[in-house]
């Protein structure tokens, strides 16, 4: 689960970090101290860090807006997630859901 923040208004404020995970393409990024899976940069997003919103103080206010790849997850595993894609959908689909995630937004609704 991860929420795409800006990059210009993204910053680690505390600890340090390291690449873990895979050594590729995209930047996974761990706490050094716990290795904790916290943010990636992907490949040709620079302008965008998808972070885990577990990872946040506060992240109760976090409600999952669109869940892909779920052909490999475990059956058992639900979200509240307003649209869900079995891989990842067409690329002429992200207009429409950029759009209504930028109406609705991340907040719990009420």
């Amino acid at each position: 689960m991860s929420i795409a923040i800006p990059s210009a208004g993204f910053a680690v404020t505390q600890g340090e970090t390291v690449i873990g995970g895979l050594h590729g393409r995209h930047r996974h990024y761990f706490c050094g101290w716990c290795m904790s899976w916290m943010y990636t940069r992907g490949e040709g997003m620079d302008d965008f860090v998808n972070l885990r919103p577990s990872m946040l103080d506060k992240h109760q206010w976090f409600v999952p807006f669109a869940e892909f790849w779920t052909s490999e997850k475990l059956a058992w595993v639900t979200t509240a997630a307003v649209h869900s894609f079995e891989t990842l959908p067409p690329l002429d689909h992200f207009p429409e859901l950029i759009e209504q995630y930028a109406a609705r937004g991340v907040r719990k609704p009420g």
